[in-house]
C-alpha cells in the first residue's frame, strides 16, 4: 500500500521539478554558445591583443627602414667612389 502511494508522488514530483528547473535557468544568449563561457577577467581585451600587433609591426617598420637607410647609404658610398674613381682616371688620361 506504501509503494503505490510514494510511486504516484513520484511520478507527480519530478515533471513538477523538472518544469521548474527549467523555468528557473538563465537561457543561454544568442552570442554565447554553450560550454564556451570564459569569464571577464580572464581573457584578455581584444584592444590589447591589437596593442600589441601595431607594436610589433611598428617594430617591424623601423627595422625595415633603418636596414633600407643603411643600404641607401651603402648605394650611395659605393656610387661616389665610382664617380671619384672615374674622374680621377679621367684626369690621369689628359
Amino acid at each position: 500500500m506504501l509503494a503505490p502511494c510514494l510511486l504516484r508522488r513520484v511520478v507527480l514530483t519530478v515533471p513538477f521539478v523538472l518544469v521548474a528547473a527549467l523555468l528557473l535557468m538563465e537561457p543561454v544568449r544568442s552570442d554565447q554558445e554553450a560550454g564556451t563561457a570564459i569569464p571577464a577577467e580572464s581573457r584578455p581585451c581584444v584592444d590589447c591583443h591589437a596593442f600589441e600587433f601595431m607594436q610589433r609591426a611598428l617594430q617591424d617598420l623601423k627595422k625595415t627602414a633603418y636596414n633600407l637607410d643603411t643600404r641607401t647609404e651603402t648605394l650611395l658610398l659605393q656610387v661616389e667612389k665610382r664617380n671619384l674613381c672615374d674622374c680621377v682616371a679621367a684626369n690621369l688620361l689628359n
